[in-house]
C-alpha cells in the first residue's frame, strides 16, 4: 500500500495517529500538499460519507474518521495556504434562529470539510440577516440551513427570502436539511437543494457548484 493510500485507511479506520505520522512522513518526502490532500485525506473521507449514507456505519465512526482527517489537515493547513490551493469553495451553515440543536449541521459541515470545501459553522440559532452578511463577507456561494424543530422551519423561507431582497439570487444558493424538513418544503420555500442527510448534503452541494 502507497503512503498515500495508507492515509486514507487511517481516515477511514479513525486512527489519528497514524494519518499525522504518515502525512508528516509524506511531507518531509517533498510530496504536493494537493496530492496529499486529495489521494490521502478526502479520497478516505469520500469512503466513509459514502459507508455513511449506505448505514454500513454510524455517527460515532465518522466523528472519529473527521478526528483523523484533522490530524492530517492541522499538517497540511499552512502549506496549502502558502501554496494557495483553493478549496471547492465556500459553504456557510448553521442551524436557524430559535433552533439550538447542531448535532445534524455538525455532522454536515464534517462531510462537507472531508470533502474539500471550506465550511464557514455560525453555530445555532442564528438570524437571517447574520447567514447572509456571513455569506456576503465571507464570498461564499453556499448557505446551509439546519432546522430540527418544526416552529423553526420557517425561518429557512426568511432567509431565502431576504437573498431575494438583496438582489443575491443565483449568486448564493441555498440548502435546507434536518430531521422534519422534507424536498416538497425546499420547493415551497425556494430553497436550491434539499439534504436528507449528511452524506447526501455534500452531494447537493456539490451539484450546486457544478464540482465533482
Amino acid at each position: 500500500m502507497d503512503l498515500l493510500a495508507e492515509i486514507a485507511s487511517g481516515v477511514i479506520d479513525g486512527n489519528d495517529q497514524k494519518v499525522a505520522q504518515v502525512t508528516q512522513q509524506v511531507i518531509e518526502q517533498g510530496k504536493s500538499p494537493k496530492s496529499i490532500l486529495d489521494r490521502g485525506l478526502i479520497a478516505g473521507m469520500n469512503v466513509v460519507g459514502e459507508r455513511f449514507r449506505v448505514h454500513d456505519i454510524f455517527l460515532p465512526d465518522v466523528l472519529l474518521a473527521a478526528r483523523a482527517m484533522y490530524a492530517g489537515m492541522d499538517l497540511l493547513k499552512p502549506l496549502l495556504i502558502k501554496e494557495g490551493i483553493p478549496s471547492l469553495g465556500k459553504v456557510v451553515i448553521g442551524s436557524v434562529r430559535g433552533d439550538l440543536h447542531d448535532i445534524g449541521k455538525n455532522l454536515v459541515g464534517i462531510m462537507l470539510k472531508g470533502a474539500g470545501f471550506e465550511v464557514i459553522d455560525l453555530g445555532n440559532d442564528v438570524p437571517p440577516e447574520k447567514m447572509v452578511q456571513a455569506a456576503q463577507e465571507q464570498d461564499a456561494a453556499v448557505i446551509g440551513m439546519s432546522a430540527l424543530l418544526t416552529t423553526t422551519m420557517p425561518v429557512m423561507g426568511e432567509v431565502v427570502d431576504l437573498i431575494k431582497r438583496e438582489g443575491l439570487t443565483g449568486q448564493l444558493k441555498t440548502i435546507v436539511g434536518g430531521a422534519p424538513v422534507s424536498a416538497d418544503f425546499a420547493r415551497d420555500i425556494g430553497a436550491d437543494a434539499h439534504g436528507f442527510d449528511a452524506a447526501n448534503a455534500v452531494v447537493q452541494v456539490k451539484n450546486l457548484l457544478n464540482v465533482r
